[in-house]
C-alpha cells in the first residue's frame, strides 16, 4: 500500500483527493487570516518593454531555433525582466519567480553585487586561458576550498562551464585514477545531457535512441515515497545500499570506478535519500576500489538549510564534489572538488576548459 505502484484508476482518485484537502486547508486558512495568497510587495518598477511582441518571438523561435526544447504553458509565456524574487513579463506583469529560473538564481535576479561584480570584470579582461595566471581565478579556487570540511581533503579545484562538463571530468578523474571503466548511478537520477552524462543520467525523458551508458550500471532509485520497500520500513536504506552492492557483485568485474550521485535528486522530483544511505552505499564502493562522487549541481551552496553542502547531511566525505548553476547565479560556470592524489591523474595528459 504505501511502496507499490499506484494502479492509474487509484492514482487519480489520489491526486483529487488531495486537491480537495489542499483547497479546505487553505481555505481555512484564508478565513483566519493565517496566510495571504498577495506577492509581496516591492519597490522595483520594470522598464517599459519596446522588443518583439510575444508573437513574434514564438514565430522566430520555431522557425529558428532547436525544436526539442518546449514550454509547459498553454498561454506563451515572455519573461524579459528580473529582479530579486520576482520576474516580468512584455507587458510588465509580475510573477514570483519559485522555480529560480531552473534552480540557479541563488541569490535573485540581477543582485546588484552581481551586476557590479560582472560588470567589473567585463571591464577589466573578458577572456583569457589557463595558459597565463588570473588572480580571480586563484582567489575563487582558495576560496571554494575553504568551504569544503575541515579535514575533508578536498583541495583541489578544476573550473569547467557546465554541471554537464563538470560531471564528465569528475568521471574522468575516476577512471584514470582506479584504473577501472564501470561506474553506478542512480535511476530517476539526473547528471546532464552531454555525451557521456546522458547514459549516467536515467530518466527516459531525456534519453535518445543512441548507443549510450558504455560501463554504466543504474541501482535502484531510493525513492522511500513510492520506492519497492515502502515509506515506513525502517531498513530501506539499508536495501537499498545492498542493491549497489548487488550490482558491484554480479554485474561488474568486482573493480569499479566510482558512484555518482545528487544528495537529493532534482529532475528526478526532488527526491531525499534516506538516512544512512549514503554511508553504506560509500563504503561498499571503495570497497570496490571505487571513487565516491557527489553531484551538489542542485543542492550545493546553502540549499539544504543545514550544512553548506548536501553531503554534509548524510555524515559522508565524498572523493569529488561537482558544483555548478547556483555557483554562478546564471553565470555559466562550474567546478569539480577533489583531493590531490585524484586531481594529479590529470597530469598524464593535457586539459583545460
Amino acid at each position: 500500500e504505501h511502496g507499490g505502484e499506484f494502479s492509474k484508476a487509484a492514482n487519480k482518485k489520489w491526486s483529487e483527493l488531495r486537491k480537495k484537502i489542499i483547497g479546505l486547508w487553505m481555505s481555512e486558512q484564508k478565513l483566519n487570516g493565517a496566510i495571504s495568497v498577495q506577492i509581496p510587495k516591492t519597490d522595483f518598477v520594470p522598464r517599459k518593454y519596446e522588443g518583439p511582441s510575444t508573437a513574434e518571438v514564438v514565430s522566430l523561435r520555431r522557425q529558428y531555433m532547436n525544436p526539442g526544447i518546449f514550454a509547459y504553458y498553454k498561454k506563451p509565456l515572455m519573461l524579459v525582466e528580473g529582479n530579486g524574487q520576482y520576474v516580468y513579463d512584455e507587458e510588465g506583469k509580475q510573477y514570483l519567480d519559485t522555480f529560480a529560473g531552473i534552480v540557479t538564481i541563488s541569490v535573485g535576479h540581477c543582485h546588484p553585487k552581481v551586476v557590479a561584480a560582472g560588470q567589473k570584470q567585463l571591464e577589466t579582461i573578458m577572456h583569457t586561458t589557463t595558459i597565463y595566471y588570473n588572480p580571480e581565478v586563484a582567489l575563487l579556487a582558495k576560496e571554494l576550498i575553504s568551504k569544503m570540511p575541515e579535514g575533508s581533503g578536498l583541495n583541489r579545484v578544476y573550473f569547467t562551464n557546465s554541471g554537464s562538463e563538470a560531471n564528465d571530468l569528475a568521471v574522468l578523474m575516476s577512471r584514470m585514477y582506479t584504473g577501472a571503466y564501470d561506474m553506478i548511478s542512480l535511476r530517476n537520477g539526473y547528471h546532464g545531457m552531454s555525451e557521456g552524462m546522458r547514459g549516467l543520467t536515467a530518466l527516459k525523458n531525456w534519453k535518445f535512441a543512441v548507443p549510450q551508458a558504455f560501463g554504466v550500471h543504474h541501482a535502484l532509485n531510493p525513492n522511500r515515497y513510492r520506492g519497492p520497500f515502502g515509506y515506513d520500513d525502517p531498513d530501506s536504506a539499508h536495501k537499498y545500499a545492498n542493491d549497489v552492492k548487488d550490482l558491484i557483485d554480479h554485474a561488474t568485474p568486482g573493480k569499479i570506478a566510482c558512484y555518482i550521485a545528487e544528495c537529493i535528486q532534482g529532475v528526478g522530483g526532488t527526491v531525499v535519500l534516506p538516512d544512512g544511505y549514503l554511508k553504506e552505499v560509500y563504503k561498499h564502493v571503495r570497497d570496490a576500489g571505487g571513487l565516491c562522487i557527489a553531484d551538489e549541481v542542485q543542492t550545493g551552496f546553502g540549499r539544504t538549510g543545514t550544512h553548506y553542502w548536501g553531503f554534509e547531511g548524510h555524515g559522508v566525505i565524498p572523493d569529488i564534489v561537482v558544483v555548478a548553476k547556483g555557483m554562478g547565479n546564471g553565470t555559466p560556470i562550474a567546478a569539480v572538488i577533489t583531493r590531490e592524489d585524484v586531481a594529479m591523474t590529470m597530469k598524464t595528459g593535457l586539459h583545460f576548459n
